[in-house]
C-alpha cells in the first residue's frame, strides 16, 4: 500500500501516452488517489480500457490543433482540468555515423514536440484552475549522454528546458511545472531488450506514479522548474 497521503477527489489529470508501460501504471496511480483521469495517446484505445474512463486514442499528440481539439473536448466533458503529466514519446538507439537526420526529427516529435503541444492546449485550463500541475517525463541520460543516445538525449534535453521555462513563465500564476528523470524503467521492453540485467535495480513504473503524485498534491505547490532524478539503483 503507498504511503504517499493524497485524495484527487475532485480534480481531472490528463495523461499523455497512457497506454504505454508507464502511461497506463501512472493514469492507474492517479485514479487510485481519486482522481478523473483523461487518457491520451496516439496509440488506439486498447480494449481493456477502465470503463467509465475518458480515453482518446489515435491522436498525432505533436500536431497543435489535434492536442487542443481533444483536451477542449476532455474539457467539456469533466469541466476543467487540473493536472498534464506530459508521459508521450519513443526512443530509439542510433548512432550518428550509421544514422539519419530523419532520426533526428522524430524523436524531437515524439519527445517535445508533443510535451509542447499539450502544454500549450491545457494552460489556460490549468491557469483557470488556480492550481495548475504540469509533469514532464524527461530522461537521466539527457544529463550525460552515451554512444547512440544523441537523438532521444536531445529531445529530453528539450524537455528538462521546456519545464524550467514554462515554470518561470508561469510561477506568478499558479501553475507548477517539474520534470522527472527517470533511469532505467523496469517495464518488459526493457527486460525483453536487456535479458541479463539486474532488473531489481530499475525503476518501477508505479514507483514514477507515486512521485507524479506528490507533484501534483497540494503539498509541493513551492516545487516549480525542478529536474528530479528517480535513478532507482542504476
Amino acid at each position: 500500500m503507498s504511503s504517499i497521503q493524497v485524495d484527487f477527489s475532485g480534480k481531472v489529470i490528463a495523461v499523455t501516452g497512457a497506454f504505454g508501460a508507464l502511461g497506463s501504471a501512472v493514469a492507474a496511480t492517479l485514479a487510485g488517489f481519486g482522481a478523473q483521469v483523461a487518457r491520451l495517446d496516439h496509440a488506439p484505445v486498447p480494449p481493456g480500457a477502465p470503463s467509465g474512463s475518458l480515453s482518446y486514442g489515435g491522436i498525432d499528440l505533436a500536431d497543435d490543433a489535434a492536442a487542443a481539439s481533444t483536451i477542449q473536448k476532455m474539457v467539456q466533458e469533466t469541466g476543467r482540468l487540473d493536472g498534464l503529466v506530459n508521459i508521450a514519446g519513443g526512443f530509439r538507439f542510433e548512432k550518428l555515423e550509421q544514422g539519419t537526420l530523419e532520426t533526428w526529427d522524430s524523436q524531437y516529435r515524439m519527445n517535445l514536440r508533443t510535451a509542447v503541444a499539450c502544454c500549450k492546449a491545457a494552460l489556460p485550463y490549468l491557469v483557470k484552475s488556480g492550481h495548475g500541475r504540469i509533469i514532464n517525463i524527461g530522461a537521466l541520460g539527457a544529463v550525460k549522454a552515451g554512444a547512440g543516445m544523441g537523438a532521444y538525449a536531445a529531445s529530453k534535453a528539450g524537455v528538462a528546458k521546456l519545464t524550467e521555462a514554462l515554470a518561470d513563465e508561469f510561477k506568478d500564476r499558479g501553475v507548477t511545472v517539474n520534470a522527472l528523470l527517470p533511469s532505467t524503467l523496469d517495464t518488459p521492453r526493457n527486460r525483453l531488450d536487456m535479458p541479463t540485467a539486474d532488473f531489481t535495480r530499475w525503476v518501477a513504473p508505479a514507483a514514477i506514479g507515486e512521485v507524479i503524485a506528490f507533484l501534483i498534491s497540494d503539498s509541493a505547490g513551492a516545487v516549480t522548474g525542478a529536474l528530479i532524478p528517480v535513478a532507482g539503483r542504476v
